[in-house]
């Protein structure tokens, strides 16, 4: 894998297949002698410390065999990544901590108000399809605010660009590593905020020594070990409960056990939509703000930076498109799962755990309570003992009830198959997935970040003559001195993985994407008019989400701040529209390099490069 010698990536590519094939064999054998261990009478602390260094260690192994001073394999991994693996890349880059962790914990815990984020984030890989990754290919360089200041007439485009970048892509690997902290902490017995620091070891030796290039084949390895680590328990469950092992199409069962329940426990509540109240009323306020997320979701999906980057390191404008169907493929094994493992793991819940007398709850209870996922708040100083219980009052009658118990979206996928009682190995196999879907984000982020500093900001406006090894050191600190500084961020907590990454899909969605489409779009899009638009879009989103989530100020016509974008988005498009027609249009240059990149074949012609760039 290493890049040493010459045609070593011939073979390496021609022999994917095989590679990964062993290695996903190694990774089944792996998990195989550990559960043997686990018969064997090996403590659940030596399991869980092997599932997490291990994994680490061979991403680092991955990351360290893959390692490059060349530009073109450091930002672009060489434009050689085939389709297939594109795509299992791409989905591994796109899952996250949110998707991972979070998705079926929000599904469990608000129904089918969840749906908003399945909808949103596998709707824009449509909007990335049709709209932005063949012609962001086919303009064949290393990063969008490259593609701005082609588009709009250099560094001021680009430097905006970089900040709205930045502010998405650092929001976002602030939840990853978030991620990690609840694992790491929960799994290697270690508290949060050290958690946290321990995590940034795997991510920045993938990403320091080979930049895309390491990325991408260690990504590919991660969706592997986050797929299985997904599917494993659910199917476990699905089998107990059904006696078919295919969760994706029996958890309609455990729905109708959930309903029953629910109704002997009083619980009532309207799902006949997704923002009826429990008298069947339509509330037009929670449909605003489920359409108003779907849509942020959507957007900002076609907007994200290390997202639209995966498509530059595809050989050919077809393999661009190809890589998206992919990347959609490898999403929905996820996705489709996803409800199933909120509907069996509510069922263990009921089943299990809801009735049983507090001081005979199983022992997971304690353990994510000692991290602050999950509370108890029957007694009088539960709300001492667990920040969930505050405001919560407790009939003191020793038996848990329904009202009574607290667990963290964060929570439902890590610790399902403690709740199932399943074997320790397949809760480190779990922990293990996390992992592997919060590193192969993180390192993706941390990339586009380290990349847009160093290329387009160092490289690109302040020493254009700097030599490649200068580049590539400056890229590497910048990544350290971001990644410690977002650990630093997750490790205060701000708020939910899921809530930080809708965040992060606004702020991309405001100030980026009306920014690229009207760029490819609409010819008539002036520099200052996507200048002005970027800022006000940026603007807007931010100013709107600072001043709800930590200043108090009250929403505009009710909408969550999650949807921050709903504002941002339509003010950046507006401006952009306005300022375009008010001032003066590209030039005949530019927009002959506009119409070069919506066609398939053929070079680009760079309005303000001596040479066309050939594909």
């Amino acid at each position: 894998m290493a890049n040493n010698a010459k045609g070593g990536d011939g073979g390496f590519i021609a022999n994917l297949g095989k590679i990964y094939g062993i290695y996903t064999g190694g990774f089944a054998g792996f998990v195989i002698v550990l559960a043997i261990l686990e018969q064997m009478g090996v403590s659940n602390q030596v399991i869980g410390y092997l599932f997490v260094f291990l994994t680490i260690g061979v991403y680092a192994l991955i990351g360290y065999l893959s390692r490059t001073a060349e530009m073109g394999e450091y930002y672009v991994a060489g434009r050689k990544v085939p389709a297939f693996y594109n795509g299992m890349a791409t989905g591994s880059d796109w899952m996250s901590a949110a998707s991972f962790i979070g998705m079926a914990g929000t599904l469990y815990l608000l129904g089918y108000d969840g749906l908003a984020f399945v909808l949103g984030w596998t709707g824009g890989y449509l909007l990335v399809s049709i709209l932005l990754a063949p012609y962001l290919r086919k303009f064949g360089q290393y990063t969008v605010p490259d593609f701005l200041g082609a588009r709009y007439g250099g560094n001021l485009a680009r430097f905006c660009g970089v900040i709205v970048l930045i502010s998405a892509s650092f929001t976002y690997v602030t939840s990853q590593i978030f991620g990690v902290g609840i694992i790491a902490s929960r799994f290697l017995g270690i508290s949060f905020e050290i958690a946290v620091f321990v995590g940034l070891a795997g991510i920045l030796v993938c990403s320091m020594l080979g930049g895309m290039r390491a990325v991408t084949w260690t990504q590919v390895a991660q969706y592997i070990i986050l797929i299985i680590a997904y599917l494993i328990p659910v199917v476990i469950m699905s089998a107990k409960v059904t006696g078919v092992p295919i969760p994706q199409l029996m958890y309609g069962q455990a729905l109708e056990k959930i309903a029953v329940l629910e109704q002997s426990m009083g619980v009532v509540k309207g799902h006949t939509a997704v923002f009826s109240n429990a008298k069947g009323e339509i509330n037009l306020l929670d449909a605003v703000n489920f359409f108003a997320l779907i849509l942020c979701l959507m957007v900002g999906t076609a907007a994200l930076p290390h997202i639209l980057m995966r498509y530059f390191t595809t050989p050919s404008v077809r393999e661009a498109r190809q890589s998206v169907a992919w990347s959609l493929f490898f999403i929905f094994l996820l996705y489709f799962t996803a409800p199933a493992y909120a509907a069996f793991g509510k069922l263990e819940v009921y089943q299990n755990v809801i009735g049983t007398p507090i001081a005979n709850l199983p022992a997971w209870v304690q353990s994510w309570g000692e991290i602050g996922l999950v509370g108890t708040c029957d007694a009088a100083d539960a709300a001492t003992r667990y920040v969930m219980c505050k405001g919560v009052v407790g009939n003191g009658d020793g038996i848990l009830q329904l009202n009574e118990f607290r667990i963290a979206s964060d929570a439902i996928v890590l610790a399902t198959p403690e709740i199932a009682g399943l074997p320790y190995v397949v809760a480190g196999l779990v922990a293990a997935g996390g992992l592997a879907a919060a590193l192969s984000t993180a390192d993706g982020l941390l990339l586009a970040i380290a990349n847009a500093l160093s290329h387009d900001v160092y490289y690109r406006m302040i020493d254009p003559h700097a030599p490649t090894k200068r580049r590539l050191i400056i890229s590497r600190a910048l990544l350290i001195v971001v990644a410690i500084a977002a650990a630093w961020v997750a490790s205060t907590k701000p708020s939910t993985i899921l809530a930080m990454v809708a965040w992060a899909f606004s702020i991309a969605a405001s100030g980026l994407f009306p920014a690229l489409v009207m760029g490819i779009w609409w010819k008539r899009t002036s520099n200052t008019g996507a200048i002005a638009g970027m800022v006000a879009g940026y603007g807007v989103c931010v100013y709107y989400l600072v001043m709800t989530q930590f200043y108090g100020m009250p929403l505009w016509f009710g909408i969550k701040n999650i949807s921050c974008g709903l504002f941002g988005i339509p003010a950046a498009f507006i401006v952009t529209y306005v300022v375009s027609l008010m001032t003066t249009a590209p030039t005949k240059e530019m927009q002959d390099f506009i119409d070069s990149i919506r066609v398939p074949k053929g070079g680009v012609k760079l309005a303000s490069a001596d040479d066309a760039i050939s594909h």
